[in-house]
């Protein structure tokens, strides 16, 4: 069996990070059907995250300060012995009974993500965002994305490398990741997991990261999949400038020259999108070969 890395980016989460590495160790004893290794990756905590972790049996590895979410699973990812990373939040939402759920099916897909069920959720607000990130992400993916921004996620070794220059250092990593895991051709199977609700106070500020999470989505289809973001763009402003001039040609009877602004800047848009897709492709061609 390939060695497992289970990776849990922590920041001042000293009340819950030592029960949650000893879960994990009695949910998952070492033997020769399982071979693991817990990582903490302890960003920037100003209280004892570190040392209780390593007390616990976990390997930690410490930013100097604190960088990010997203930043710490990267650092994990590039220290990880094992072949195999599974990502969890260090905050006791996620269940180690679910680890090997998600990992099992390793043998038949690229990466498994936990998709927590509607009971799960935070709140009504983080809910409908939710919805809202997944069925955009949906829209640019061309498959149903059930949970976008889970943490919680399996994935092969060698897959998630490709990506790891890709991942931004903030909580939006879930976003990135699965986007260009399915835009590049890799399998993606959804688990169902019911979430526990988090101790202590959420990282997370709606806000902030919510406009975040959409920015970084949109910046990530320009990235893998650039026709689906400038199509509708192209498609939008040549209605626009059709509507414009029924209503010219019919109130005045002539061609304005906003018309053919917008007529000239929706060919512009789509020959952009065009460009950037084969730029895309050339970049994919050579990261293949």
């Amino acid at each position: 069996m390939k060695k497992l890395s289970i990776i849990i980016p922590a920041c001042n989460e000293e009340a819950v990070i030592g029960d949650l590495v000893r879960s994990i160790a009695d949910e998952l004893p070492q033997g020769r059907q399982l071979l693991y290794e817990i990582l903490v990756v302890d960003d920037g905590s100003t209280d004892r995250t570190a040392e209780v972790a390593a007390a616990a049996g976990a390997r930690v590895v410490r930013h100097p300060y604190n960088i990010g979410n997203g930043a710490a699973v990267k650092t994990g990812m590039r220290n990880a012995r094992g072949e195999v990373f599974l990502m969890m939040d260090g905050d006791g939402q996620h269940k180690p009974a679910d680890i090997l759920r998600l990992v099992e099916p390793l043998d038949r897909f690229d990466m498994v993500v936990g998709a927590r069920t509607r009971g799960s959720q935070a709140g009504v607000h983080r809910d409908l965002a939710n919805r809202i990130y997944n069925l955009f992400a949906s829209y640019v993916t061309g498959r149903r994305i059930e949970d976008l921004t889970s943490g919680f996620r399996a994935i092969r070794g060698e897959v998630a490398r490709k990506f790891v220059y890709l991942l931004p250092n903030t909580f939006s990593y879930p976003t990135t990741i699965t986007l260009g895991v399915l835009r590049a051709g890799h399998s993606l199977l959804y688990v169902p997991i019911q979430a526990r609700p988090r101790v202590g106070k959420s990282k997370i500020k709606l806000l902030k990261d919510g406009s975040r999470f959409f920015l970084i989505i949109t910046r990530i289809a320009t990235f893998f999949a650039p026709l689906k973001i400038f199509i509708p763009l192209s498609a939008g402003i040549f209605l626009m400038g059709a509507a414009y001039y029924a209503y010219t040609y019919f109130t005045r009877h002539q061609l304005s020259n906003m018309v053919m602004l917008l007529f000239v800047l929706s060919a512009l848009m789509f020959c952009l999108g065009l460009i950037s897709e084969q730029i895309t492709q050339l970049r994919f061609d050579r990261s293949e070969g």
